[in-house]
């Protein structure tokens, strides 16, 4: 461990995990500076949703803010410009977890599976997950993910092949869990309604059962965060004092105990409150103008 570490982890355990404002916002700063495991890449500016036309320049824009906070960047699709970042992250020496985004279009997945192991076959995938809560959303069928898992895991031998949902699927699933070679698992105590005061303790509750789930498998937390603003759902507010206690007690958790965690996510979408409501727009550590929060 570095002396800056060292210097880091000291300020932890002074401030503890229930603070003012501001000394989260000091803390959030320091451990940012830092650097996170990982982190969920934000593709698109204000006033774009998916479809809209991606350029080399935005993306670059966006890499090098991140590049000297993050060790790894998550991707969501491999079609309509996403397909540009993969490349671009190792151009900047940052890892990759490279998605293909799965619905119920069988033309869809044949796109976006041809494009993740087109990237994987170059060498710009890190890691591959197939799909991103699919089955959440009832687009596909257990069975016919798993082919989409099987037949990637067979096009790219030696890349780590798994499937993004939440914790619980792989409980719930354990056939899906054989098939995946890494834990891909998202842990959310917002959406589940946890108030504030228990959510780092209920996060922590997620990974382990994701991690009895796998059986031994590596097991990455794909996303996890807090919204700024926007509201609350059942006992979670949102708020600049929750989000940052949450990114305060998550990153620190992820440093001491040596966690693979990618943070959701990096930059503001106003595009998702069609989805999530008021809160959609607000998970960002940049604002959807690329600066800061903290």
């Amino acid at each position: 461990m570095s002396k800056r570490q060292e210097k880091l982890m000291s300020l932890v355990a002074a401030k503890g995990l229930h603070n003012s404002s501001g000394d989260n916002k000091i803390l959030a700063k320091e451990l940012l500076q830092a650097g996170m495991h990982g982190i969920c890449f934000s593709l698109f500016e204000e006033g774009q949703r998916p479809g809209a036309k991606i350029t080399e320049k935005q993306i670059r824009r966006r890499l090098e803010i991140l590049k000297p906070h993050t060790r790894w960047i998550r991707t969501f699709s491999c079609t309509e410009g996403n397909e540009l970042i993969p490349p671009l992250a190792k151009e900047y020496g940052i890892n990759t977890l490279v998605g293909a985004w799965l619905n119920d279009d069988t033309e869809t997945n044949t796109r976006e599976i041809e494009g993740l192991i087109n990237l994987a076959k170059q060498g710009y995938v890190d890691i591959a997950a197939v799909g991103n809560e699919v089955l959440y959303r009832k687009e596909l069928t257990e069975e016919q993910l798993i082919g989409y898992i099987d037949k990637v895991k067979l096009a790219i031998p030696g890349t780590p092949v798994g499937y993004v949902d939440a914790y619980y699927e792989f409980t719930e699933r354990p056939a899906l869990a054989d098939a995946c070679e890494v834990i891909l698992a998202n842990c959310y105590p917002f959406w589940e309604g946890c108030h504030i005061d228990y959510s780092f303790l209920y996060m922590k509750e997620m990974y382990q059962q994701a991690l009895r789930a796998a059986n031994g498998k590596r097991v990455i937390i794909t996303e996890t965060g807090w919204p700024s603003e926007g509201g609350a759902f059942e006992g979670a507010e949102a708020s600049m004092n929750n989000y940052l206690k949450y990114f305060t007690n998550a990153q620190q958790w992820s440093r001491s105990e040596d966690i693979e965690m990618f943070y959701f996510s990096s930059f503001d979408e106003s595009w998702k409150t069609g989805d999530e409501g008021d809160v959609g727009a607000y998970w960002g550590l940049w604002d959807k103008n690329e600066k800061p929060k903290f």
